[in-house]
């Protein structure tokens, strides 16, 4: 629950994208908290396409994780004056001793296998060095209230990474962690939510339309 701030009336939206191509997922590599990757060509020009959609958006801030990725992907916003932070709080979930790996028949087999803890509930299962969801839970839940504890802040883009918006999101509408795969995303796809003074309402769900621009 988000007692800690829901009975503050603040009213606040929130633009959440999830960060550009790097290479690394353009070559399917393990990515995560530890590794601090730059975005592609295609990367930088999805970070414009998503600027020229939403560059006539009133931001207060932007929020970010200390991933430079992150950064990189709404850099247009921040060159215009738009004030941001970064928190921690939104970092990637740590794959621990897998990150910066390629795919191959073993890791695809241990990364199936923690899907399946999570999916079935357990949710400390984490790998050698990682992180679990419930550690991450921790973290977000602090980022969470850094960011609502602003309430001059009306509108706010937040740009973090694939499996920690994913357990944001559940989070944020107050779903087990354990369903965390109901919430789709591909690089720089947006999730708009509103806070209306009590509960988070998701109003864009995996939108990319901006992403089909000719």
């Amino acid at each position: 629950m988000l007692s800690a701030f829901s009975l503050i009336m603040i009213q606040k939206t929130l633009y959440i994208v999830r960060h550009g191509q790097t290479e690394y997922n353009k070559l399917g590599i393990i990515q995560g908290r530890g590794v601090n990757t730059d975005l592609n060509d295609e990367g930088r020009k999805q970070a414009q396409m998503f600027f020229s959609a939403y560059k006539d958006v009133a931001f207060d801030k932007a929020y970010i994780s200390e991933l430079k990725r992150t950064q990189q992907s709404i850099q247009p916003f921040l060159d215009r004056g738009l004030p941001f932070e970064k928190l921690s709080g939104l970092d990637e979930l740590a794959w621990g001793i897998h990150e910066g790996q390629l795919p191959t028949t073993e890791n695809k087999a241990a990364f199936l296998q923690i899907m399946r803890d999570w999916l079935n509930g357990q949710l400390d299962s984490k790998f050698e060095g990682g992180e679990s969801p419930n550690e991450v839970e921790i973290r977000q839940r602090e980022a969470l209230a850094v960011i609502m504890s602003h309430p001059e802040e009306k509108t706010v883009l937040v740009c973090m990474h694939g499996r920690a918006m994913r357990l944001l999101l559940c989070i944020l509408t107050e779903k087990p962690l354990s369903e965390m795969d109901t919430f789709p995303h591909q690089n720089l796809v947006l999730y708009k939510v509103t806070h209306d003074g009590n509960k988070f309402e998701i109003v864009e769900f995996n939108n990319a339309e901006h992403l089909k621009q000719s």
